[in-house]
């Protein structure tokens, strides 16, 4: 099993930095990771196609909240610990409800940031975004600093909410030794080497969902126009 070296982490360090400050589209961006590093790590982009692939053949999502379905709601502590509700949130205007893999996550760095671009056309609009993820309050803390996030990022500990909404997913033996060099266990608080799906549910004030976007490929994300659109549909019903 291949696995990083020091000089490798430093290409793709490299290569994020380049594809964040490049011109185009989040999806552009991400494709332009994922091709910069399969070249640098190309065992795992193979081990990351099988896991697609199964994950596909799985369903994987497919069973989340639908639109026009209730979106199942949490309460869940943010990164100062502070328990936050989705109804309390929805009784301001439409929510983006938004998975994230982690802050190590480069996918989810890329995402995060061109979400916080458009935050002002958000706010706009009179939604907001909330941000899920299953780390400890530690790293998501370090997430919100590092990514500058206006908005909440909460922890789903042990993906308790994902589970309930089928977006929960076991990585396989093969990802977890590429990914040795990541201390998940130490940023989940346990060893399962679970992630959810990322995903998007937009939620209107009803209560019910708008929109999603639930793909298991996690290279691939809701493209912010996309966000943006449902975003402002949701707040014309209400």
């Amino acid at each position: 099993m291949t696995s990083l070296t020091p000089a490798d982490a430093e290409r793709l360090k490299s290569a994020f930095q380049r594809c964040r400050d490049m011109e185009g589209t989040l999806n552009e961006q991400l494709r332009a990771y994922a091709s910069a590093g399969r070249e640098i790590f190309p065992a795992y982009g193979d081990a990351v196609d099988r896991l697609v692939e199964r994950l596909s053949q799985n369903g994987g999502g497919e069973n989340a909240p639908r639109p026009g379905e209730a979106m199942p709601p949490f309460v869940l502590p943010d990164d100062r610990g502070q328990l936050i509700a989705l109804p309390s949130l929805l009784a301001c205007g439409p929510v983006a409800v938004m998975f994230f893999r982690g802050h190590w996550c480069p996918y989810c760095r890329l995402n995060v940031r061109a979400v916080i671009q458009a935050e002002g056309r958000i706010k706009a609009i009179g939604a907001q975004i909330v941000a899920i993820m299953p780390e400890t309050q530690e790293y998501t803390e370090t997430f919100k600093a590092d990514s500058g996030a206006p908005f909440p990022v909460l922890t789903d500990l042990d993906n308790g909410y994902a589970l309930s909404l089928n977006l929960a997913i076991w990585l396989g033996t093969e990802i977890q030794q590429l990914l040795s060099y990541q201390d998940m266990a130490k940023f989940h608080g346990n060893d399962g080497w679970m992630l959810p799906i990322p995903a998007v549910f937009v939620v209107g004030r009803d209560g019910l969902v708008k929109a999603r976007f639930v793909d298991p490929d996690f290279r691939k994300r809701m493209e912010i126009d996309d966000l943006l659109a449902a975003l402002e549909s949701a707040g014309r019903e209400n």
